[in-house]
């Protein structure tokens, strides 16, 4: 037996050994333990099924039995609904036989069962950021959290980089206000690129941190490659592998898994479709479509990435390269269980889609992932608690204001001057009032963020512009974008595998009718989408060029695809710099800035072109390059290659002056922000300017010989 499984309470001894059959724990779990009990903050990255969900409970349940707890003793924090649903029976299979209370509170579950009586709170709550920031509105509530002790974090990467991650830092920090002295914080993830920066990003430098950090054992993984043109042959292909199977087939957006579905109906036996815009019966229905037994397929797009447990499965179908290595990791990390190596199945429909899977493969197999970087700007969020500070207090002073947010983490970094500022334009534009010292909402906050009891301050998420799809008896079957329903005025369409007929549209409400029935009609949509291939895969893509091949086993066929793709491109690419060629266009030269550094760095490099030339010409960007089209003149490329090192020569902060602005609806709480956090918030956190300087500064610039033949310089992902 483990030493640690000898210190354990008897009674949760004994629910490891009659509910799990466990007479000792897991190398992760030991160490967790021996981390957890020290009481510094702690990072478990363990692979996926790697048991750190229980490596976090077990020595947080063992606290709370030996010491007991008269209040809410512990925190579950998700960044999914969906995963609070899918976790809750494991943490009953702990708590309940212990005599240890599990309660779950998220918007899915009723009004009524979001409470408990006085006196008599649960040990451990399972929440979302969205409604612990509801729930510490409730006094007698939020005054049970006075004896927390511990916060656990699942799935930290998924809040780190957005507004979502500040959020959840703030209400960090305000748990610790509440008790009275730091709660311990537990973050668990399966895929980081850098653990340490995550870690000092959750620990927020209040106290001692670890990182308990599992190896990945080597195994045997099996990979294909179906790289077909042709739409209805890649269908085809898809139906071959899943048949008899149960499989998940990734797809890189909603749209894209509503049309396979629609071409999978009648091929494919019980077939589902998961995304989010989904009602979450339906997706609970596909999720449970795995726990029977037999066959079974879902077509999915990121929603099935995270924590959620849908059982064994025999093969991952990725279609079309995914956007970051850890999503593919995620993804490859849903097979290979209970002994077996895991198969993903990769179905492309060009060379270039080839190349860049080969990438992201190439990066997993070396075991670099994506660094997480937390926004240094977010001033969205900043006027989310402060808004909320001043409704929830009613009056509050502008010194105490001040003083309770700048002691925030996420914004210690902003002076008081400019706080003071903000709030100068919030009371001028009527988003608070003042009586003397004192500060209240004002109308405009009323009329912007005041509806339905103010549940818009409650959640840094911007509204989406879909509609509810409800029927006539009020089932909700899902969200459509505004759009689409503008666009559509009746008529049919597919929604999670079924058609529908849209009947009514009632702008007011966001909501529209419909009714079952109908043909697939036209293909359905969803304003945003997809940001490109991160810059770690695209620099990859760089190096398979430069080297003219993959370390990856390629059939025969897979490599002539990849070696006329190479072909194709100028020689002398180098595995980095950035290089630039000139290619006959249709009407004249066009300048292909090859960087591979993706689609944000190329886009602000061709806005910061178009700023410091005289010469107006037409351009496009994507995840590789910045074409500049039709430069006529004998020295184009020369031309274009000065504009270049003209950039490089500049400071971030002239740079930034050169970029324009973004509208402030782009931000949930911008309609409130004055214009020059707005400015500051859009260069960090937009552009990231001082990413983007850093990367040109140390880019060596490198002019090629193009091809002969128009457009064959180009790499295109689509």
């Amino acid at each position: 037996m483990s030493s640690v499984y000898d210190t354990l309470h008897g009674s949760l001894q004994l629910v490891l050994l009659q509910r799990l059959g466990w007479s000792s724990l897991r190398d992760v779990q030991e160490k967790t333990y021996h981390a957890v009990v020290s009481g510094d903050d702690v990072l478990v990255i363990a692979p996926t099924a790697g048991g750190k969900t229980e490596a976090a409970l077990i020595p947080v349940i063992d606290r709370i039995l030996k010491e007991g707890s008269p209040g809410v003793a512990a925190l579950y924090i998700s960044p999914l609904k969906a995963l609070i649903n899918d976790q809750e029976e494991r943490f009953a299979a702990f708590c309940t036989p212990t005599g240890l209370d599990v309660t779950k509170w998220h918007g899915d579950v009723p009004k009524g069962d979001r409470a408990w009586p006085e006196g008599e709170p649960p040990h451990l709550l399972m929440i979302t950021p969205e409604s612990l920031e509801v729930m510490l509105l409730e006094r007698n509530l939020a005054a049970d959290l006075r004896h927390l002790r511990v916060v656990i974090i699942d799935e930290i990467h998924a809040f780190m980089e957005s507004e979502r991650g500040v959020h959840l830092i703030a209400l960090l920090d305000r748990l610790d206000q509440i008790a009275g002295n730091p709660v311990q914080r537990i973050g668990l993830s399966a895929t980081v690129g850098n653990p340490e920066g995550v870690l000092s990003w959750m620990a927020s430098g209040r106290c001692g941190r670890k990182l308990v950090r599992m190896p990945v054992s080597p195994r045997r993984k099996q990979f294909s490659f179906v790289m077909e043109p042709d739409d209805e042959r890649r269908t085809d292909a898809i139906v071959r592998i899943v048949t008899g199977k149960k499989a998940l087939v990734f797809m890189n957006s909603r749209s894209d898994a509503e049309a396979l579905t629609g071409h999978l109906r009648g091929r494919v036996r019980d077939l589902a479709v998961h995304h989010s815009s989904l009602s979450p019966a339906a997706r609970r229905a596909a999720e449970d479509a795995f726990t029977r037994a037999g066959s079974a397929c879902i077509i999915c797009t990121s929603t099935l990435e995270l924590g959620i447990d849908i059982g064994d499965l025999d093969v991952v179908v990725q279609v079309g390269p995914p956007p970051s290595v850890s999503s593919f990791l995620q993804r490859m990390g849903r097979s290979g269980r209970r002994g077996r190596p895991p198969y993903v199945a990769c179905i492309l429909k060009s060379p270039c889609e080839l190349l860049c899977m080969t990438a992201v493969i190439e990066c997993a197999s070396r075991k670099e992932v994506e660094e997480l970087v937390p926004m240094k700007r977010p001033c969205n969020v900043l006027l989310q608690q402060l808004l909320l500070a001043v409704y929830r207090e009613g009056r509050v002073s502008r010194r105490r204001l001040a003083s309770s947010l700048l002691l925030l983490a996420p914004f210690r970094e902003i002076s008081e001057p400019a706080l003071g500022k903000i709030i100068n334009h919030l009371v001028l534009h009527e988003f608070l009032v003042t009586d003397g010292d004192m500060l209240m909402l004002g109308s405009a906050a009323e009329r912007t963020f005041g509806r339905s009891n103010w549940k818009d301050l409650f959640s840094v998420i911007a509204g989406s512009g879909e509609y509810r799809a409800v029927t006539p008896d009020g089932e909700v079957v899902g969200r459509l974008d505004a759009r689409f329903v503008s666009s559509r005025q009746g008529g049919s369409f597919s929604l999670g595998g079924q058609s529908w007929r849209l009947v009514k549209s009632d702008a007011d409400h966001e909501r529209v009718v419909v009714l079952p029935g109908g043909d697939q009609g036209s293909r359905i949509f969803w304003t945003g989408g997809q940001s490109g291939f991160s810059p770690l895969i695209c620099h990859e893509v760089l190096g398979i060029i430069a080297r003219k091949g993959t370390t990856l086993p390629m059939s025969e066929r897979e490599t002539h695809y990849l070696s006329r793709l190479f072909s194709r491109l100028p020689s002398g690419i180098r595995p980095d710099g950035i290089h630039l060629w000139e290619q006959p266009g249709m009407r004249g030269s066009d300048v292909v800035i090859f960087t591979c550094r993706g689609r944000n760095f190329n886009r602000i490099l061709r806005a910061l072109l178009n700023a410091v030339s005289s010469d107006t010409h037409s351009s496009r960007y994507d995840d590789f390059s910045v074409i500049i089209h039709a430069t006529r003149k004998a020295d184009g490329i020369a031309r274009i290659a000065s504009l270049v090192q003209d950039i490089q020569g500049r400071s971030p902060e002239e740079l930034g002056a050169f970029l324009p602005g973004i509208p402030p609806e782009r931000w949930k709480f911008g309609a409130a922000m004055p214009g020059f956090a707005i400015r500051a918030m859009t260069l960090a956190d937009w552009y990231r300017i001082d990413w983007f300087h850093r990367q040109l500064m140390n880019s060596p610039l490198y002019i090629l010989r193009g091809s002969e033949e128009p457009g064959t310089g180009e790499m295109q992902a689509e």
